[in-house]
This record gives C-alpha cells, sequence and structure tokens, in this order.
C-alpha cells in the first residue's frame, strides 16, 4: 500500500517538475530551436512558439529516456535522491531559468540542472559521480568549438559557393537524411535497450546481414531528402531554403523535447518507483509542461536569441542549425544533458564570424554576459541547492 506522506512528498515534486519543465519550454527547447528561422525571416515568433511546443511534446515520448535517466541516477552515487532533494533541487533550478526568461537572457538549463541534482546529492551525503561529469564537461566544452566550427564552415561554403548553392543545400540535407536515419526512436526498439533507429529497425528485415540493410536504408532515405528538396529547389532557391530551414527548424525542436525533458523529470526517476509510476507516464508529464512552456513564455527569448545576439539570413540559418542537430542528438544517444542554449547560441557565433564585415554582426558583449550567466548558473544552483537542503533537513530534525 503505498504512504500518504511518500504519495504527498512525490506531488509535490511532481509541481516543482511541471515548473522546470514550463521554464525549460519558455527558455531553452522553446525558444532556441526556431530562432534562426525567425531571425531569418521564414516564420513568425508566434508561430514558431506554437509549432516547437507540439514538437518538443513529441520528443519528449519518444527520445527523452536517455537523458532522464543519466539526471535521475548517474549525477550522484551511494545515495537515491528523496523527495525533498528532488523538490528542493528542481525549484532552484526553475527559478533561475525563470529569471532568464523574463530578464532576456538565456540561462543553460542543462547546468541549472546538473548543478541543483549535485548539490542536493552531496547534501545528502551521496560521492560525485567523477566518470559521468568528465562526459558532460567533455560535451559542454567541445560544444562551442564543434558546434561554431561546423557551422563557420558550413556558413562559408554556402557563402563563396566553391560548387553551385544548389548543391551544396541538396548534400546538406542528404547528410540530414542520413542523420535522421540513425537516431533511436523509443518505439522502434526494446524499452530497456533504448528503443532502436529507422535504419536499424529496417535492417533487420531486410534480407543478408544487418550491416547491410542499415547501409542500404540509410542510403536510401538520404537519396529520397536529396531528391524532394532538389525539386524544391528547381524552380526557387530561396524558397527551397526557406523550407530546408524551417525543416532543420523542426528537427532540432524534436531534439530538444528529447534532451531537455529529462532535466525536468529525470529527479523524479529514484521517487516513482516506490509508487510504479511508467517512465513513459512521466515523459507525457515533461512533455505537456514544455509545451506549455513554449506556448506561453517562448516568444520572448525566441525574439531575444534570433535579433539580438546576431542578424541572420537564410544561409547562416540553414549553417547554424545543422550543428546542432547533430550535436543535440549525440547529447541523447548517450544520455548526456546539455543546454540548447550553448548549442543554438555557439552555432550562431560560428555563422556570424563566417559573414562579411568583423564579427558578422555578432554582439560580443551580449555574448559576454551570457557566458557569465552560464557560469554563474552552474555555481548558484550547486551551491544554492546544497544550502538549501542542509537547511531543510535541520529544520525537520
Amino acid at each position: 500500500m503505498v504512504d500518504v506522506a511518500t504519495l504527498g512528498t512525490f506531488a509535490v515534486a511532481a509541481v516543482a517538475s511541471l515548473f522546470m519543465a514550463w521554464a525549460i519550454g519558455a527558455g531553452s527547447s522553446g525558444s532556441t530551436p526556431f530562432a534562426p528561422a525567425v531571425g531569418a525571416n521564414a516564420i513568425s515568433v508566434m508561430r514558431a512558439g506554437f509549432i516547437v511546443g507540439i514538437l518538443g511534446f513529441a520528443g519528449a515520448v519518444l527520445q527523452g529516456a536517455n537523458v532522464s535517466e543519466a539526471v535521475g541516477n548517474e549525477l550522484i552515487g551511494g545515495v537515491v535522491l528523496s523527495p525533498e532533494a528532488a523538490t528542493i533541487g528542481l525549484t532552484v533550478a526553475a527559478a533561475l531559468v525563470a529569471i532568464g526568461v523574463f530578464a532576456g537572457y538565456p540561462i543553460a538549463t542543462a547546468f541549472t540542472v546538473t548543478g541543483a541534482v549535485i548539490g542536493v546529492g552531496l547534501a545528502m551525503g551521496g560521492n560525485p559521480a567523477w566518470a559521468k561529469y568528465q562526459e558532460i564537461a567533455a560535451l559542454w566544452i567541445l560544444t562551442p568549438f564543434v558546434g561554431g566550427g561546423l557551422a563557420y564552415v558550413i556558413a562559408r561554403l554556402l557563402r563563396d559557393e566553391p560548387v553551385p548553392e544548389r548543391y551544396l543545400i541538396v548534400g546538406l540535407a542528404a547528410l540530414i537524411g542520413a542523420i535522421v536515419a540513425n537516431i533511436e526512436f523509443a518505439v522502434l526498439g526494446p524499452a530497456d535497450a533504448g528503443g532502436a533507429s529507422i535504419a536499424a529497425a529496417t535492417g533487420e528485415w531486410l534480407p543478408g546481414p544487418q550491416l547491410l540493410g542499415i547501409v542500404v536504408t540509410t542510403t536510401l532515405i538520404m537519396a529520397l531528402w536529396a531528391a524532394v528538396l532538389a525539386f524544391d529547389l528547381r524552380n526557387d532557391v530561396d524558397r527551397g531554403e526557406r523550407h530546408f530551414l524551417l525543416i532543420l527548424g523542426a528537427l532540432v525542436a524534436f531534439s530538444a523535447g528529447g534532451s531537455q525533458v529529462g532535466l525536468a523529470i529525470g529527479p523524479l526517476i529514484p521517487l516513482s518507483g516506490d509508487l510504479e509510476i511508467p517512465l513513459l507516464a512521466l515523459l507525457f508529464g515533461g512533455g505537456f509542461g514544455l509545451l506549455l512552456g513554449s506556448w506561453t513564455g517562448a516568444p520572448r527569448m525566441i525574439k531575444a536569441i534570433s535579433q539580438d545576439y546576431s542578424s541572420l539570413g537564410p544561409r547562416r540559418s540553414i549553417a547554424a542549425l545543422i550543428p546542432s542537430f547533430a550535436i543535440a542528438q549525440t547529447a541523447v544517444l548517450y544520455g548526456i544533458p546539455v543546454s540548447f542554449n550553448e548549442i543554438i547560441v555557439s552555432s550562431i557565433i560560428g555563422s556570424g564570424y563566417a559573414a562579411a564585415g568583423a564579427g558578422g554582426g555578432v554582439s560580443v558583449r551580449k555574448m559576454g554576459y551570457t557566458v557569465l550567466a552560464w557560469i554563474l548558473s552552474l555555481a548558484l544552483s550547486l551551491g544554492v541547492s546544497y544550502l538549501g537542503y542542509r537547511a531543510v533537513d535541520v529544520l525537520l530534525l
């Protein structure tokens, strides 16, 4: 029989989780995916917020398990987060993200949640999970260089046109098709295996070795993507670019849901076992929170990122979204919490510096404040969560 006190504390933690999901939807996952498309005038701010909410919900349900498990079980060793710890950690992190939303500065959600979970875990007497921290730190440090570098290269190729622009766009579409064919979806494989990709699931049904089936399926999907975009570009290159940009924004929004929902519901996972609440139900709840945040709070941050950081055209927007999609799916695959603000802003800077003129329209001062906000959000969330749990623990004695 379920203990009433356990149910009550879980309900409080669930409210904090929903608040966190709303803050993420309004800030990170709700604003960043379509910000380059809005900056390129390919879609309006309000329509972008509406679409990204639906796509984020779908990504949360279909791809959210890996990061959720990592946040809930792999950030601290030796202890299981208590309902009080989860509530304190989620509330502190959500408050910091919400402050960033209303102040107009993108707080790195992964920094705040990771710091908060580690803070309350250490306050409970847990041990640091150094191996996981190394994975997280490696991705966080590499993201600005890899994302910004790839965005710079793609933007330069599209600007200098070593080959005709339409052929470059078709080639990039084929590359995106290859990634889509090999990203994992929960519905395509066993739940305990984290799902399977379209190519892997199809390869099992084709005759011959599975690896050959994966290669064949990937090639076919690449060819299909390239053919569809080539047809769209045939009569109007500008229109085809805008359509490709919107597709990329949709893929990034879907990936954002798969990554960011774990930051909201991850701390609830250790608590849900006693109540026999399935992970899928938590993913639905977290996805709903992301959707609400995207619909109610994202337009403000979409405007901030699309207009304040850099003046984006369709080419530079495409250059920013391609590495963003690739990095996000890498994080989802390996269960590493990552900030979409860091991914997108780094890519915007990379594509911005490829443009003519010093800095490509990127606001260096704004970026300096943003990086400082990221660092402070990690330090503050860890410190405040640690002290908050210790204070509550003393009061409850």
